[in-house]
């Protein structure tokens, strides 16, 4: 359908807004990334497999997840592993919830290195289908700039992607 397309822009220089809308209900795409059980079936791009994946689901609560690519066609990328570790700041279930997202070690030492964003995810109820909006604040205009250079904007297509064909499966 044309209106799961995903649209992107950039607020204020450093913030990165992405909209989709879902075929499913409100709950279940929040579901989506609240539980492990799922998260691990959908998260990253494709050719990519979450090996690793706790989530505390609380404020203050840590998601921590490795995503490691399986795929031979993506060539130097095969093999690799990226580590990732989410802090939830905010939760207010079904509507939306807010976390840090940073680079890390399999350890959960925050890479400094790698610019680290605020995400706010809000789940629109559309009446059995849900709009997700998606708005990632970074520290400035180049650390946005860096992300979108590593292709960020197909990533999160991709996953995206994804997490409609699971929503599918599991409808």
């Amino acid at each position: 359908m044309a209106d799961q397309a995903m649209v992107s822009r950039v607020e204020n220089e450093k913030v990165l807004v992405l909209e989709r809308v879902f075929n499913a209900p409100r709950e279940l795409v929040f579901s989506m990334f609240k539980e492990a059980e799922h998260l691990k079936h959908w998260w990253g791009p494709r050719g990519w497999e979450v090996t690793v994946c706790n989530i505390d689901f609380r404020p203050g609560g840590v998601w921590h997840y490795c995503m490691k690519c399986m795929d031979r066609n993506q060539g130097e990328f095969y093999g690799m592993e990226s580590w990732g570790k989410g802090v939830y700041k905010e939760i207010d279930e079904p509507d939306r919830f807010v976390y840090t997202d940073y680079f890390s070690d399999a350890e959960g030492n925050v890479n400094e290195e790698l610019p680290a964003t605020v995400v706010a995810m809000e789940f629109i109820d559309l009446g059995g289908r849900t709009k997700l909006v998606s708005r990632s604040e970074y520290v400035s205009a180049e650390a946005l700039k860096t992300v979108m250079d590593m292709g960020m904007l197909q990533g999160i297509t991709e996953t995206w992607d994804r997490l409609e064909e699971r929503l599918n499966e599991v409808k």
